[in-house]
Parts: structure tokens; sequence; C-alpha cells
């Protein structure tokens, strides 16, 4: 039987989970958001409202934000991850994104946060549909 081995990762302190996402929040308001969702627009089916960013532990989620314009729950909102910053060490990401079949896969391994954020701005695949 082979022996199974695991690696301990030192989390993030706080300090450098604001430093992350004022950086992403940033990338957000200043390139996300202009290109994929410059104005609302209310739609009879499912529409994006807002982009966001959120802390899960050590991963750090892009997010869309959605309203339903369905008649029978207008209204209602509901967010979609499409990437993900996995924290792997110092200024180290995994980079994933969001199959739809609900899998995280590995887009770019051990990244900093920079090349990340270029990454995103270019590779569709890691953009808000």
């Amino acid at each position: 039987m082979a022996e199974r081995r695991g690696m301990w990762v030192k989390g993030l302190a706080k300090d450098d989970k604001a430093a992350i996402s004022a950086t992403c929040e940033r990338f957000i308001a200043e390139v996300l958001i202009p290109r994929f969702l410059p104005e609302i627009r209310p739609t009879e089916f499912n529409y994006p409202i807002a982009i966001t960013g959120k802390w899960r532990g050590d991963k750090y989620s892009f997010i869309q934000r959605y309203r339903s314009g369905f008649a029978d729950n207008a209204g209602e909102e509901f967010d979609s991850a499409f990437a993900r910053l996995d924290h792997v060490s110092g200024d180290r990401f995994d980079l994933m994104w969001h199959r739809h079949t609900g899998q995280w896969l590995c887009f770019r391994a051990g990244v900093s946060l920079a090349g990340a954020l270029r990454l995103m701005a270019v590779e569709g695949l890691l953009q808000p549909n």
C-alpha cells in the first residue's frame, strides 16, 4: 500500500487577506464591471446585477450575482462563482475555473496574484458569462 503524505500550508493572515481583497476588488471595479456589466439590463430571464468577491477559508471566489425575471420568482437573487484563487503559499495561487458541472478545475497552478488577474482579464474560461 502506498504511503499517504500530506503537506501543511500556513494559512493567510488577516492583513494578507485584506491586501489581496483590496487588489481583487480594484480589479473587479476597474476591469470586470466595465467590460462585463456596464449597466444592468432587466430581462424576463435571469440577468446579472453585480460582480463581487468573497473569501471562503484561503480561497477567494469571484462571483456574479443574478436576479430572476421569471414571473413565478421575479426578484429572487442568487450567486454564481466563475473563478477562484486558491492560496498555495506566499504570493502563489492556483487559478481555478468553474465548470458547468459544478467542478472547480485548475487553469494555472502557482501563479502570482498579479499574474492571475492578468490571466483573468484575457481568458474566457475565467470571466463571467
